[in-house]
């Protein structure tokens, strides 16, 4: 696990190239066994694959979410705010969990925070991904996260970089 740690790092642009149907598979399991608060499980989870969708999703942000559209597979993370109280954890766990599960499978990843950010003067990023995919407002949108084959190359941090410092003895 350590290994797929140090390798991980936001992939933001990507091969033309489809990821087969079997590692999406892996992906949407990872989705549903991660881990949530007394396992109510509020989220949801959309797997996009169709380019006219990401391209739109793409600009869901002023900025931080345009390579979205170079992407093979978006999956976007939400869930009813009405079933847990902490749904904003869970479909964060949730997120990470995918991003590592791509990772192991041979794919670049970088996560797209949706809630609380802006799409324009007059609308949320939250508003506007409902609104492309039909949502309904009891499902908050958290998170975009893009996968593909990695069209880049970046090295990991090296350990010397790492803020051991933010580590507070108790």
């Amino acid at each position: 696990m350590l290994d797929i740690l140090i390798k991980r790092r936001s992939v933001r642009k990507y091969k033309a190239k489809a990821i087969e149907p079997e590692l999406i598979e892996h992906l949407k399991e990872a989705a549903v066994r991660s881990p949530t608060s007394r396992n109510f499980r509020p989220w949801r989870f959309l797997f996009i694959t169709d380019k006219d969708k990401l391209e739109a999703l793409s600009r869901a942000k002023t900025s931080g979410s345009s390579f979205l559209k170079g992407a093979s597979l978006g999956v976007v993370v939400c869930a009813d705010e009405h079933e847990s109280d902490v749904w904003i954890e869970d479909c964060s766990i949730a997120s990470i969990i995918l991003q590592l599960t791509g990772q192991s499978l041979g794919l670049g990843s970088c996560w797209i925070q949706i809630r609380k950010r802006v799409h324009s003067d007059a609308q949320t990023a939250e508003e506007y991904v409902q609104g492309v995919l039909g949502l309904p407002v009891n499902l908050r949108v958290e998170s975009i996260t893009a996968f593909g084959y990695p069209d880049e190359e970046k090295p990991p941090i090296p350990k010397t970089e790492l803020e051991y410092n933010k580590i507070i003895s108790a």
